[in-house]
Parts: structure tokens; C-alpha cells; sequence
């Protein structure tokens, strides 16, 4: 079989295209520029000019064509240009996701189809299965990588069953430390090669300064939110009321995340939650238990509630008046602001499109035992809300809804219908482990309730749900 190699100069794809050739497959390498831009990168890291070399030494050694195509004016359009147009609108895009569907699937693949290739593998650490249904068609299965620290099946989470039909993921159900090792024991250049980090083949980047090639900077203030906010909400307590109500013990839902990052919970004696890699398959989904959700009430809700229960809480209530005041021993009058038992103008910032849900670097705000995040963007308004602590009530969420527009089946032979209910596993972003959850398809949408509250769901990115392990559809939030 004639295989494309998308080469990038890196290990894991240089071990990639050494397994092909070993077993017996004409493989040449294709290695593509996407980026030419340096205003905002991180110099040193990844430059593009350095990964080609890279990648021809690697041809060189392994004894397989090299070719190279600039693709550079697609991925402008195709991704970099809805990255920009996402965060001025305030939502937060995953550019990986967009480059696997938009250029490595697509425009990539159609480029090595034209040089002979049938199909195309990449370094990534997921596995695919070809399975026949019972009507004998082909159904490609996207499976996570056997390496839990490396599994990459998140970025893959837009293909369609065209694009996998032609895929091909050779390290999938290998270690990362054995790709170093057959690295090494072929004598690639690459072994030794430090892992990519930042934006898809631009690289790492300082986020605030490469936004600022389009977006324009805007001083306004960040708003600090207080627990009294909360208590007085009307759409806070009617979330905490109706998930009250939905408990299959009849008991108090949580409201507040119980972990404080993508591998560490506050938890620490709770075996169910301390779980990062598998779930139980004799449940559906794959998921620990049947969740804490009363099924039945869930069936009966209405979308009206559902949208209430997705929707994040609105900051915009706490408004700021001034009143004047005389100060010293001459009473100079001067301005400020009246208490709010809310929140507080706690500093400033360059412009609310450069944030995002969770981020808790850049903010400048001190006198503060615990981390500031921010909780919430206005762009309207061009204003930042942010709350003290892992455990701000701002932070988490239990239910998010995915527009019908939006909804991606990997899977499209296990579509769900409106009014089904099924359980999952999910993750809202890359490396977080999964968890359980509960997905509603109504009309206008589907709904994912989380058993746990989860921390920093963020419109723009990318949710996904699995069957154990394998990746069944994915959408954006």
C-alpha cells in the first residue's frame, strides 16, 4: 500500500513512518508549512525551518521520498482566521481540532492523493478499528492511545468516517517511551527531539501578543465577584434548586468542582472521582455508575429548564456608583467607588477577548491568599469577572448545551435521537480526564450533565464523549 507520512520533524511521526516502512508499505513524506509569521511566537521553539531539516535527515535515514508543500495561505483561512474571529466574540477556539479537520484531513490529504498516496498517517497516539456493521458497511472506530499521558484522540474529535477511511495511526498502541526507544535504536534524528508545545504548527506563543496582530487592545476593569452574588442570585439558586430536585437520593446536588486541576483532586479519600483513565464497561458509556440524575425526571424536564441549567450566569447586575468624598487636611474632594456587597473593581486590563474561562495568569491582582480566574468575560462591555480560589461557585458548571448545528457524530450509525438519554464519559478539553455524564438530545439541542461539577467550561471549545474508550462524537460548546 502506498502511505503518505505526514512528517513533521518531530519523534513520534519520524517512529511513525520507521513502522511503516518495516512492514513492507511504500512510504514516502510529506512535510508541510503552514505558518510564516514570527510576531507573537516564541522564538527557539519549534521554528519551522528547523523541523523541515529535521524531517529530510529523518527521510533521509528511514530511505523514503521527501516531498514539501506550503499550505500556509489555507491554514491562514481555515483556522488562524477562526481563531481571531472566535476570541473577538469571546469564545475560546481549540486551532488543533480545526487543523486535524481542516488541513492534516483535508487539504493535506487531498495533497498526498495527488501524489499516488491511498492513505495517510500521522504521529498521533490514538488507534483506529474498521468494523462491519450489520448491513456490511465499513464503520471506522477512533479508539484513545494506550499511553493514558499521551493519548491524543481529543484533536481528532471532527473527523468523519471519509477522512478516517484514509487515515492511518501507526503509534497508537505504543508508550511514549517506546517510540523514544525505537527511535534511538534506528539512529533517527529526531529521537532526541523535544514534543511541540503552543498553537498547531505555529508554535508557542505569547497568546496576548499574537491576538494583538488583529485584535486591539481595549483598557478596561476586571471586576472581582463575591459569594454574596451567589446567594442572592435568582439563576444561581434556581440551578441549585432543580438539580436538587433531579438527584435520584433525593439529596443536595454538589454545586462546586472538587478538583483543582487536570490531575489533582481536593478529594483525596474519593476513589470514584480519583479515577483519570477508566471507566466501568459494564456500565454504559463506560461510566463508573449509573450516575446521581433521577432518569425519569430527566426524561419529563423541560427544554425550557434545560436551557436555564446550561446557561451561564450573567455578571452584568453588579454595577459600580460613585459618590464623592473630601480627603486630608485641606478636604480635597475626590470620587469613588460605593460598596458593593456583590463584587469589586479589583484592577485592569488590555481588552476581554484576551481572556478566557479559568486563566489565572496575566491578571496582575494581589493581595490575595488564594489564585485569582477568571470566571467570566463580558465583550460588550469589555469587562473580566473573577473570583478568589479553586472553589469560587463562578468557576464550575454541571450542564452545558451543544447547539444541533454543532454536533459532530464520529459515529454517525449511533446518532442519538431527540428525547434519548445516554450515559458518557466527556471531556471538555485536551488532557482533563473524562468524566461521567449524563447527554439529553432534545430539538434545540444536546445537553450534557455532568455527575460532578466541572471547572471552567468554556464556550468555543470542543466537548467530546466516549464508550470506554472509544471516541463516539464531539461538538462545540
Amino acid at each position: 500500500m502506498k502511505v503518505c507520512i505526514g512528517l513533521s520533524g518531530g519523534v513520534d511521526s519520524s517512529v511513525a513512518a520507521l513502522l511503516l516502512k518495516q512492514q513492507g508499505h511504500d512510504v514516502f513524506a510529506l512535510f508541510m508549512q503552514n505558518w510564516h509569521e514570527t510576531e507573537g511566537t516564541l522564538h527557539g521553539d519549534c521554528e519551522w525551518e528547523e523541523d523541515r531539516y529535521v524531517a529530510e535527515l529523518v527521510a533521509r535515514k528511514i530511505g523514503i521520498p521527501f516531498y514539501f508543500i506550503d499550505l500556509s495561505k489555507e491554514y491562514r483561512k481555515r483556522v488562524v482566521d477562526y481563531m481571531f474571529d472566535e476570541y473577538s466574540k469571546g469564545r475560546t477556539p481549540n486551532p488543533d481540532v480545526l487543523c486535524n479537520r481542516e488541513i492534516k484531513f483535508d487539504a493535506f490529504l487531498k495533497t498526498a492523493k495527488k501524489l499516488g498516496a491511498e492513505i495517510v498517517a500521522t504521529g498521533h497516539y490514538c488507534r483506529k478499528e474498521t468494523v462491519i456493521d450489520s448491513e456490511g458497511r465499513k464503520i471506522h472506530r477512533i479508539l484513545a492511545g494506550l499511553d493514558p499521558d499521551k493519548d491524543q484522540s481529543y484533536f481528532l474529535c471532527q473527523l468523519n468516517q471519509e477522512q478516517l477511511a484514509s487515515a492511518e495511526f501507526p503509534i497508537g498502541g505504543l508508550n511514549k517511551s517506546e517510540v523514544r526507544r525505537l527511535a534511538h535504536e534506528a539512529d533517527l534524528p529526531s529521537a532526541d527531539k523535544k514534543d511541540s508545545q503552543g498553537i498547531c504548527f505555529v508554535g508557542k506563543v505569547d497568546l496576548p501578543v499574537f491576538l494583538q496582530q488583529q485584535l486591539k487592545k481595549r483598557e478596561g476593569d476586571v471586576v472581582e465577584v463575591f459569594d454574596k452574588f451567589y446567594d442572592d442570585n435568582e439563576h444561581y439558586n434556581f440551578i441549585r434548586q432543580t438539580l436538587d430536585s433531579l438527584t435520584a437520593d433525593n439529596g443536595r446536588a454538589q454545586m462546586v468542582t472538587d478538583y483543582i486541576s487536570e490531575t489533582k483532586s481536593l478529594k483525596v479519600n474519593d476513589p470514584v472521582r480519583e479515577r483519570t483513565v477508566k471507566g466501568n464497561p459494564e456500565n454504559e458509556g463506560g461510566c463508573a455508575t449509573d450516575g446521581p440524575w433521577d432518569r425519569s425526571r430527566l426524561v419529563t424536564l423541560d427544554d425550557s429548564v434545560l436551557d436555564i441549567l446550561s446557561t451561564p450566569l450573567d455578571y452584568s447586575r453588579i454595577t459600580f456608583e460613585t459618590e464623592t468624598y473630601r480627603s486630608g487636611k485641606k478636604h480635597v474632594k475626590k470620587t469613588r467607588y460605593k460598596a458593593n456587597p456583590y463584587g469589586v473593581i479589583a484592577g485592569k486590563h488590555d481588552g476581554a477577548q484576551f481572556y478566557t474561562i479559568g486563566q489565572r495568569k496575566g491578571l496582575n491582582i494581589g493581595g490575595h491568599k488564594d489564585s485569582i480566574f477568571v470566571i467570566d468575560t463580558d465583550i460588550a462591555e469589555n469587562i473580566i469577572y473573577v473570583g478568589e480560589g479553586h472553589t469560587h461557585k463562578g468557576l464550575s458548571r454541571s450542564c452545558m448545551k451543544i447547539a444541533g448545528e454543532e454536533i459532530h457524530w464520529i459515529r454517525p450509525d449511533l446518532k442519538m435521537k431527540e428525547g434519548e438519554i445516554r450515559r458518557y464519559r466527556v471531556r471538555i478539553r485536551y488532557r482533563q480526564p473524562l468524566q461521567d455524564a449524563t447527554l439529553i438530545m432534545r430539538k434545540g439541542g444536546l445537553y450534557v450533565l455532568f455527575d460532578s461539577p466541572q471547572r471552567g467550561i468554556t464556550a468555543g471549545q470542543f466537548a467530546v464523549w466516549y464508550d470506554d474508550d472509544e471516541m463516539i462524537g464531539s461538538g462545540v460548546i
